[in-house]
């Protein structure tokens, strides 16, 4: 049994690059992965064309319930030195909004690079390789369905929960347990909401319709587009929020986020008196979209003009549009959320190196550690960063 400097579980985002940089540094580095092909879920990621990175990475765009624990890892690989890997390889890419980096023709083009980076410097990757038993007697003795691999340091970048079909499992927490580690609780994020009373029906009818919102839930809120869907509510929105929300939690709805509503509506009855709500609110909304509130909300008064309305019931318009209370029944789960909340207990594993404090010469990058990203490039980012930190450690 040959033995290696460092095995990687894991040929994602930060396993390769964790592989990439260790074979830099001249260290032996094999990689193995469960699924029959390297970077399942780069390539899937950003609609095929991987949001690899975003312009505008800080430490408050992670969740963690140690949100210093990320900082050390981002400051010293920071969106700029990926953009410099990105260039070097030729990678065409466009900002599309936010500060979101994607690529011009496809996710491949990223995980090639990553691919190309760990082979020239002999990283060997072995896919479509299941694990079986991992045991520590001095060092890593990883045993697959072919064969036994033994090394000094083990890296385990196998992710979390999201997209089963695409490689998601607990197998890296049931590692970081094995070895003594605690996990923060796992739970699915930047995930749709669905919806079980007579919102549903109200989401069915509109589904594929999407507006731009501000959405609020536990004390964070987010200024982007809402999609309503046969289930329930998702879009860019949607998705941040659900990483801050729990089970039973109101959410709430600005329909009308660039403007005071109240105010707006009494200029529109002074200017306007004989407009119907519905023209006017038409202006700004999807016609689909005012038509069904309006069916729900003031229906009597449909057809009165503005002259009509009190201003009391105007101004009740007004908080119902920029202050719409939904209650979802729960998400979508693992199948399509994107990442997982939670995961290895950062307190017990080195910012600096990402090197276990419970296990010397374990490590743990990416998804698989209490740290999360919003939707936007920023898991992405935490990958390359993570992956670097233990790539020049092990």
């Amino acid at each position: 049994m040959k033995p290696w400097d460092v095995i990687v579980i894991g040929a994602g985002a930060a396993g390769l690059m964790c592989a990439a940089v260790a074979g830099q540094r001249g260290r032996r580095v094999l990689v193995l992965e469960r699924a029959n092909k390297p970077g399942k879920k780069i390539l899937m990621s950003g609609g095929g064309r991987c949001n690899f990175t975003n312009l505008y990475v800080e430490p408050g765009n992670f969740l963690s319930d140690n949100p210093h624990f990320c900082k050390s890892a981002l400051s010293r690989y920071s969106q700029w030195d990926f953009i410099e890997l990105v260039n070097k390889h030729g990678v065409a890419y466009h900002e599309k909004t936010l500060g979101q980096l994607f690529c011009d023709n496809s996710s491949r083009d990223i995980l090639d690079m990553l691919l190309a980076e760990a082979e020239q410097v002999g990283v060997k990757l072995k896919a479509g390789c299941d694990i079986r038993e991992v045991v520590f007697d001095g060092s890593f003795q990883v045993v697959t369905a072919q064969g036994e691999f033994r090394a000094a340091s083990l890296v385990v970048a196998c992710g979390g929960l999201s997209v089963p079909t695409l490689g998601g499992s607990d197998f890296g927490y049931r590692l970081a347990q094995q070895f003594g580690h605690s996990l923060i609780p796992l739970r699915p994020a930047l995930v749709p909401f669905t919806f079980s009373d007579g919102f549903k029906l109200l989401s069915e009818k509109l589904s594929g319709l999407s507006v731009p919102v501000r959405v609020s839930a536990g004390g964070q809120s987010f200024l982007e587009n809402m999609l309503f869907t046969h289930r329930g509510l998702s879009g860019p929105a949607v998705l941040q929020i659900s990483s801050y929300w729990r089970e039973g939690q109101m959410v709430q709805i600005d329909l009308l986020p660039d403007i005071d509503a109240r105010q707006w509506l009494l200029q529109l009855k002074a200017e306007q008196p004989r407009a119907l709500l519905r023209t006017l609110l038409s202006q700004q909304l999807p016609r689909k979209l005012v038509l069904e509130l309006e069916a729900m909300w003031w229906l009597q008064q449909a057809e009165k003009s503005l002259a009509e309305w009190s201003d009391k019931q105007l101004l009740t318009v007004a908080e119902q549009m920029q202050c719409w209370e939904l209650k979802p029944s729960g998400t979508e789960g693992y199948r399509t959320a994107e990442v997982t909340l939670g995961g290895v207990d950062t307190g017990e594993v080195s910012s600096k190196t990402m090197e276990s404090q419970r296990q010397p010469g374990l490590y743990f990058v990416g998804e698989v550690l209490d740290v999360t990203g919003h939707l936007g490039g920023f898991n992405f980012q935490w990958a390359w960063a993570s992956g670097v930190a233990a790539g020049q450690s092990v």
